[in-house]
């Protein structure tokens, strides 16, 4: 119980990896914040299966692109649990894929709100709180991409550097206060949308390194260790979570 009597909050925690993330973090003890914008349904279902296994979860509305639904939101969540040990910040929305030629402004924006104006709402409203505790644990889920630099994804990777840029930054200049700010990476994980039985997986896993097709849960025990004391010593860092598909120094 690596995270036993710790508040998180999980951002985008009601779907994909965020719901993932979610469930790993209360089967090691955290008091779970299931953070939705529009999908209520499904934040509230991952919550319901956290209760079923002994753990304990609600879940708060926000966009976190909105200042002022963030610091709502925060409040809330200090409100009912007394405390916030820790932030993933993982929500997104938006096109992500796309040819140069045919990606529009728009998209790059959608990016770079949820790369950088979310995570910096969000740790601009725990910050105070983090620091009173005497400090806190912020992790920001990137991407695989990053290192491997794939055509057609520029959207994407604009607003995931500005995260990459953000949390190195971050973590020299809030470290003093206690607040550590890493970095996880995932490639292509088998969540709620992939059939890991599929040929498609299983020819997938066969390509990586350890030749099996890791669950998003993989994502969810990085975070653990980030969030964890196990991790007291560590800040900036950037873990690929990737089956060895992607190194700390490149593809």
């Amino acid at each position: 119980m690596l995270l036993d009597g710790k508040v998180v909050i999980v951002t985008g925690g009601g779907r994909g990896i965020g719901a993932n993330v979610s469930r790993v973090l209360a089967r090691h003890g955290a008091r779970v914040a299931v953070v939705y914008s529009t999908s209520k349904s499904k934040a509230q279902t991952v919550v319901t299966e956290i209760a079923k296994a002994g753990g304990t979860a609600k879940a708060f509305q926000a966009d976190v692109r909105d200042v002022d639904s963030v610091e709502t939101m925060v409040k809330a969540v200090k409100r009912q649990f007394k405390r916030i040990d820790g932030v993933v910040n993982n929500a997104i929305a938006g096109r992500q894929h796309a040819p140069f030629d045919q990606a529009t402004w728009t998209d790059y924006q959608d990016m770079f709100d949820f790369g950088c104006k979310a995570v910096v709402n969000l740790i601009r409203a725990v910050r105070p709180i983090m620091k009173a505790q005497g400090g806190g644990r912020i992790v920001n889920i990137v991407t695989e991409l990053w290192n491997m630099g794939s055509a057609e994804w520029s959207t994407y990777l604009a607003g995931k550097g500005a995260m990459v840029g953000l949390s190195r930054s971050l973590a020299s200049e809030l470290g003093p206060e206690g607040i550590t700010i890493n970095m996880v990476a995932p490639g292509w994980m088998a969540d709620e949308k992939v059939d890991p039985s599929s040929d498609a997986s299983i020819r997938f896993g066969q390509t990586l390194p350890v030749r099996f097709h890791g669950s998003a849960d993989e994502i969810g025990n990085g975070c653990v260790f980030f969030l964890s004391d196990l991790a007291r010593y560590v800040t900036g860092a950037y873990l690929p979570v990737t089956g060895g598909r992607v190194t700390q120094m490149g593809a």
